[in-house]
């Protein structure tokens, strides 16, 4: 008699593998686009209100540190009064040596209103300086100071009023851009010679020493006016010193077809990205 045989377990089938969906490729919609142009928008506004600002040099009182056409991104934070909601942002107060952009503290008038005007020059003195030029020399608090950036002193371009500065009193007459508050005001900070600055104010000067209308022809500058300092230059285009203040649609509109037509040629590609110092 045979022994039947048991049949062998059978075995689990393997798992067969399970092929995973191709994935399918998901187009943005239209308003998805919308949002993310609207989000870099956003961002690229509140860096530019907050955090930097655009400015263009529109004289030349600042050559040949900056010259007409050089364009600016200016640093509003560093030099703003420090905030609880950015706890982490370095602040600081002006120095001098600072190259600063500011709000002019006397306005233009035009059509008898007031013209907000920014301005930009070089932090000379800070509240409490003992100031005086003599033959062009800067002297703070007794020390006469080396700025090599600022235009020299020359028997050809000497001026009283500016190379000897307070010692000759000003002329407000109609032409010379001293406004006849400072001329008034201005004898009420000077001590032994000096011009003192005041608590919370600014001395301000362009380095084209010359050619620039700064604090010696319409006074100092309240803390509160300063707007921040330039980082770097990120384009700057050859420009005429009086193009800007050309007025009118035309004029504009020439202008931009002359920057069309001229951008590589006249783009100082050398002062692209140019640190502001």
């Amino acid at each position: 008699m045979t022994k039947k045989k048991t049949p062998a377990p059978k075995m689990p089938p393997q798992a067969q593998p399970t092929t995973q969906p191709d994935e399918q490729r998901v187009e943005e919609t239209p308003f998805e686009a919308l949002a993310s142009i609207c989000s870099v928008l956003v961002v690229g506004l509140f860096i530019l209100t907050f955090l930097g600002q655009n400015f263009v040099i529109p004289s030349g009182s600042m050559e040949k540190t900056l010259l007409v056409g050089d364009h600016l991104v200016v640093d509003r934070i560093t030099l703003s009064p420090p905030t609880h909601w950015m706890p982490l942002v370095h602040y600081r107060e002006p120095k001098r040596g600072d190259i600063i952009v500011f709000l002019k503290p006397v306005p233009d008038m035009v059509d008898g209103q007031p013209v907000i005007q920014f301005l930009v020059k070089r932090l000379v003195g800070v509240p409490g300086d003992h100031i005086h030029l003599r033959n062009g020399i800067v002297i703070i608090n007794g020390v006469a100071q080396s700025q090599p950036h600022a235009q020299p002193t020359t028997p050809e371009n000497h001026q009283d009023f500016l190379d000897e500065f307070p010692s000759v009193p000003p002329d407000p007459e109609p032409g010379n851009y001293i406004t006849e508050a400072w001329a008034v005001d201005i004898s009420n900070h000077i001590v032994d010679g000096d011009l003192v600055v005041p608590p919370g104010k600014y001395f301000m000067m362009g380095d084209n020493r010359h050619n620039s209308a700064d604090s010696r022809f319409w006074g100092f500058v309240p803390r509160e006016n300063i707007i921040g300092r330039p980082l770097f230059n990120y384009w700057s285009f050859e420009t005429p010193e009086d193009q800007y203040e050309q007025s009118g649609m035309l004029n504009n509109l020439a202008w931009m077809g002359h920057v069309a037509l001229h951008f590589f040629t006249e783009t100082r590609w050398t002062r692209t990205l140019h640190r502001v110092k």
